[in-house]
């Protein structure tokens, strides 16, 4: 198997098509990128940003460059050297505009006799044979907007098709609307009454049924046809906990295309481990991530922060993680995500199990899902995941303990169908309750609450760290290893910044608890997620933030929501955004809070950096995070990249310039550039994993590892460091080769390495071997 030693990733759309892509391909070689990996490229959604809402699986999008642009971006990549990796979405396809998707248009046209209906996971039944799409606006009347224009039925500027021979004698739009195998309602409804699995809770994604033989081959044609002709050599699949067979989607996948190098989206929680029978290389890397943001992250800091959130909620302990993700998962369930329980309700009806209290299937079946502590199982691999949520659920509820009890034996039945949906439900209860509500609830420390995190596991030491490397480096040695993408809810280096304030929590508790009476909002958490918020991604544009203000506090759902956003409050939660540019005194603090943070947060971006691209796995550089990453969550993650001024950087830096730790983050691009460029061309020095200790009176804050010959040197804790004095005598011990710091040049004898001349100039360094 073809596999890459690092990769760059790039968000292709139309206003970044392939074409441009490829005329970046010379500086991402010179970067040191070993391969790169591309954002969906099957056409999606017009306008689409992300390319996730595919609407048509057998051409390359034209407004992404189309397949001749992606024929040329792959030979002059190969040419380089440069490996092409392509993420796939075979989970769902793109509805939001009918007329643009062939198949869901025949699925409207035809109804449950279209040659594709059974593509979706539609229940006919419950839909009394037609398609509920929640589409209708609040009004009283909406039904009176619907025109007949030829052979289509629009609302608005919505289209729709007419079912052959139902409009004929009709003139009235209502009666032809209800001749068609489709039924317009009100937007709301979906929560409760769509008969069509979407992708989460998105009204405009469906889910497709890939494991039909049928459906895998013409979702795949084109995919499989990039690999056939040695356009793309590896494949990256978003999302398979959605589909009804992961494993088997898998194996299907891995035979079709000959044992290509795949990667799957997957999120794992606590020691969670992927199935080892998968033919895959590993994740996308957000359980690296995890582990590289809690070393960096002050333990001693912790009981100020729990104290200061529990100041901000007005309570005396702060909340239980637990108590809060059981929560916000059990509303999900109950709210956006209820259509998907009652379809699970139905089909244990309809599978004649033996079920003593009917009454109760919903709320067991909503409690189970809140129970279960991982994303799905993939049975029988997972069983004690389901165990778990199952003892969870009667201990919470005793009155729910014999129902649960006779659930579970269908729910541990790999064959049976309500087994099969619950394992795909699982997930999207999970995404929804916890990555898009609880972690904008939970904000003691904005940069642990990030996609593939557990916001209770507060910090971590460098011998656990060392043992979770080591583990990676046994388990999945090709899996991906990530700092950003374009899913995280804050980029690396806001991270990196946010994480000093566990070395400082009472001076942070004291500018926080300024700028919440200079500029008031009514909600302590999301006060605090906000501030940290500006504090990490400054300087950021109003716009910008703004934006982030906007999707956290609706995605909180505390005091405002996208369904029924509070104008009072928004209002004054923009003032507070505005109080960061505007208003002298909290431009005061927060100016002193960034001068206390700022290098501290440079040293720890770029020792987050190297530690990724050293370690263990395959490290992707998500597009412009070679320079400083200050993203928020999208769309902010996905802002163009300005690859001209990066490649005139990179050619002053090889013509010999060591860039200062500075704003520009010119100096994480010498690490990035020197990192990617070791691991691709001495490969044989990155072939172990063994942690290198500290000896001396700092050595709590150096992170080291010999990878086979490169070994890498990180600062830790930097505050901590300069207020005990530096680093003293403190120092690592190596073997006795030579070896030089491919970051600065200089060459170092073997032995004791004194960290006070290695570190000097940089917090970070990495040592080669001399041949």
């Amino acid at each position: 198997m073809l596999a890459p030693a690092s990769t760059y990733r790039l968000q292709i759309r139309s206003s970044f098509p392939l074409e441009a892509a490829t005329r970046v391909l010379d500086y991402l070689h010179a970067l040191g990128a070993d391969w790169v990996y591309l954002s969906p490229l099957l056409q999606a959604q017009a306008g689409s940003d992300h390319g996730y809402d595919i609407v048509d699986h057998s051409r390359v999008d034209p407004a992404r460059g189309g397949a001749a642009g992606l024929e040329h971006f792959a030979a002059r990549a190969h040419a380089l050297g440069l490996g092409v990796l392509v993420d796939i979405v075979p989970n769902h396809m793109g509805i939001a505009d009918a007329a643009s998707n062939a198949w869901w248009w025949d699925v409207l046209k035809h109804g449950a006799a279209s040659s594709f209906a059974e593509a979706f996971d539609i229940d006919w039944e419950f839909g009394a044979g037609r398609v509920r799409l929640p589409v209708l606006g609040d009004g009283s009347d909406e039904l009176a907007a619907l025109r007949v224009i030829g052979d289509e039925l629009r609302y608005f500027d919505q289209r729709f098709p007419i079912a052959p021979g139902t409009a004929d004698d009709a003139v009235d739009p209502r009666t032809v609307h209800e001749r068609q195998h489709y039924e317009l309602v009100n937007w709301r409804r979906a929560d409760s009454e769509a008969n069509y699995r979407r992708f989460f809770a998105v009204n405009t994604l469906a889910g497709l049924r890939v494991e039909i033989p049928w459906v895998f081959q013409k979702s795949h044609q084109e995919i499989l046809s990039w690999i056939r002709t040695g356009w793309v050599d590896g494949l990256r699949v978003d999302h398979p906990d959605g589909l009804a067979d992961p494993g088997g989607y898998l194996d299907t996948l891995a035979e079709a295309t000959g044992g290509t190098y795949l990667l799957v989206e997957k999120i794992l929680e606590g020691d969670e481990r992927l199935p080892g029978a998968w033919p895959v290389a590993g994740t996308t890397g957000y359980d690296a991530l995890a582990d590289i943001d809690r070393v960096l992250v002050d333990e001693s800091g912790q009981d100020g922060l729990d104290a200061l959130d529990a100041d901000v909620r007005d309570r005396r302990k702060p909340p239980s993680w637990e108590a809060l993700r059981h929560s916000t998962k059990r509303a999900v369930a109950d709210g956006i995500l209820h259509s998907e329980v009652l379809r699970l309700v139905r089909d244990v009806r309809r599978s004649g199990a033996v079920i003593t209290d009917r009454e109760s299937l919903a709320d067991a079946l909503a409690e189970l899902l809140t129970c279960f502590p991982v994303y799905r199982s993939y049975l029988p691999f997972g069983i004690e995941h389901l165990r778990h949520a199952a003892a969870t659920a009667k201990r919470r509820h005793p009155e729910l303990a014999r129902t649960v009890e006779e659930l579970y034996l269908l729910l541990s039945d790999p064959a049976h169908p309500v087994a099969i949906r619950f394992q795909q439900t699982s997930g999207m209860v999970m995404a929804k309750g916890v990555e898009d509500c609880a972690f904008y609830r939970y904000t003691r420390l904005g940069s642990l609450t990030e996609v593939g995190a557990d916001p209770s596991e507060f910090a971590i030491d460098v011998n656990e760290y060392h043992r979770r490397n080591t583990v990676r480096q046994a388990g999945f040695p090709l899996s991906m290893t990530t700092l950003s993408t374009h899913d995280t809810k804050r980029g690396e280096d806001v991270r990196a910044r946010i994480d000093v304030l566990s070395e400082i929590p009472h001076e942070w508790a004291d500018a926080l608890a300024r700028l919440r009476r200079l500029a008031p909002l009514g909600d302590g958490p999301l006060e605090s997620l906000l501030w940290q918020a500006i504090l990490g991604a400054w300087p950021a544009t109003r716009d910008r933030l703004h934006g982030y203000a906007e999707k956290a506090s609706r995605e909180a759902g505390n005091s405002t929501s996208w369904d029924r956003p509070n104008e009072r409050f928004e209002a004054r939660m923009h003032a507070l955004v505005d109080s960061a540019f505007d208003d002298p005194e909290v431009v005061r603090i927060l100016t002193a809070l960034l001068r206390r943070v700022q290098d501290a947060g440079w040293s720890n971006s770029l020792s987050a950096k190297l530690l990724q691209l050293a370690g263990p796995g395959v490290p992707d550089v998500y597009q412009g995070s070679e320079f400083w990453e200050r993203s928020l969550v999208d769309p902010d993650n996905r802002r163009p990249v300005d690859f001209r001024a990066a490649e005139a950087a990179l050619q002053r830096i090889d013509g010999g310039e060591l860039p200062p730790i500075d704003p520009s983050g010119e100096a994480k691009l010498l690490v990035t550039s020197r990192a990617l460029r070791l691991r691709r061309d001495r490969p044989e020095l990155f072939t172990r994993y063994l942690g290198v200790a500290g000896f001396g009176p700092a050595g709590q804050h150096v992170v080291a590892f010999d990878r086979g010959g490169a070994v890498a040197v990180a600062t830790r804790l930097p505050l901590g460091l300069a207020a005990g004095g530096g680093w003293r005598d403190t120092r690592i011990l190596l073997s006795a080769r030579s070896r030089v710091d491919v970051i600065t040049g200089r060459r170092f004898s073997g032995g004791e390495v004194e960290l006070v001349r290695l570190l000097d100039r940089y917090p970070v360094a990495l040592l080669a071997a001399e041949p």
